[in-house]
């Protein structure tokens, strides 16, 4: 690796955060863009879950469907992200006001499945990419069938209906999970040497996550800014979504059998790396609106981490 391409890799992501913090700023800045805002909101939304797509697309071309296999590690992380989610839906009847805007921040970070770029990140770090694919798809199954079961419990006034539920996630999720991967492996076995070709273009995969993370916090600073919390609840909902960041991050690696190659690496990965876009949007559309500003805190510590990590390891540490 040569020292520019080092350099990038290291600061990529930390710069993603300030460049998609500083974008937002600057649109409130120049008062030509205001009549835009909305397109502008749209434009930075589907470009993230082009980004997304993408990004599983590659990742999919790299690995064969008979690659895709279970193992104890997903197990347990599939249960602690249910059984975490189910117990907070039980005690959020019981609170309300701030303690209440908390525990939905706590319940989302736990419950919001594995980011599509989180694949990219443990490849790097030399965990398995196979592995962390499966698990992608287990929790993002796992969550479009458990939420619409549990917010009609929390939020009665919800007026929708089961099925409304599963289609509104199943249209946020699916789209960008099932046709990358459908797209790819019919390549895989239809065309060879596009494949090939591919194979060798998704090296540029980290770099294509530093657009979405951009896009993300640009989102992100969106959300807190309009949420009009005050600076202690603020405060608050960052210490909750640091909390969950860092638990989340050192159970799946405590989930992972240390003494397999690569699989601590890839279970801390596949649990801590969170796809914060979804977060943002089940939050702001489903539970107390406010609570999608975790989602763009959870974001800035999993960035962070993820940066050191790397860091460390383009380094020999």
């Amino acid at each position: 690796m040569g020292k520019v391409e080092r350099f990038i890799q290291d600061w990529m992501l930390p710069g993603a955060i300030v460049l998609g913090i500083s974008l937002y700023f600057l649109y409130r800045w120049l008062d030509i863009l205001h009549p835009y805002g909305h397109m502008l909101n749209v434009a930075a939304s589907e470009g993230q879950r082009v980004v997304i797509a993408f990004l599983l697309f590659f990742q999919f071309v790299k690995i064969s469907p008979h690659d895709l296999k279970i193992y104890r590690w997903h197990v347990y992380a599939l249960l602690f992200q249910v059984l975490s989610f189910l117990g907070f839906a039980l005690l959020l009847p019981h609170f309300s006001g701030v303690p209440l805007i908390l525990l939905e921040c706590a319940m989302l970070c736990l419950v919001c499945p594995t980011a599509s770029a989180a694949g990219v990140i443990t490849d790097k770090l030399g965990g398995s990419l196979a592995g962390t694919v499966t698990y992608l798809a287990l929790i993002n199954t796992a969550a479009t069938l458990l939420i619409p079961l549990v917010i009609p419990v929390i939020k009665p006034s919800a007026d929708l209906g089961f099925w409304n539920y599963v289609g509104h996630l199943a249209m946020k999720v699916f789209p960008v999970l099932v046709l990358p991967g459908a797209l790819a492996w019919l390549i895989r076995y239809t065309t060879h040497k596009l494949q090939r070709v591919l194979m060798r273009w998704s090296r540029y995969s980290f770099y294509i996550w530093g657009v979405g993370l951009t896009l993300a916090m640009l989102l992100s600073t969106r959300a807190l800014v309009l949420s009009n919390l005050k600076l202690g609840d603020v405060c608050l909902i960052v210490l909750v979504s640091l909390a969950a960041c860092a638990v989340q991050f050192a159970l799946g690696r405590s989930f992972g059998n240390k003494n397999v190659e690569g699989e601590s690496i890839t279970a801390g990965q596949a649990l801590g790396q969170k796809n914060t876009g979804f977060l943002i949007w089940l939050g702001y559309n489903y539970l107390t609106p406010v609570t999608s500003v975790a989602g763009g805190l959870y974001a800035i510590w999993q960035n962070l981490f993820n940066s050191w990590q790397l860091y460390r390891r383009s380094h020999g540490k």
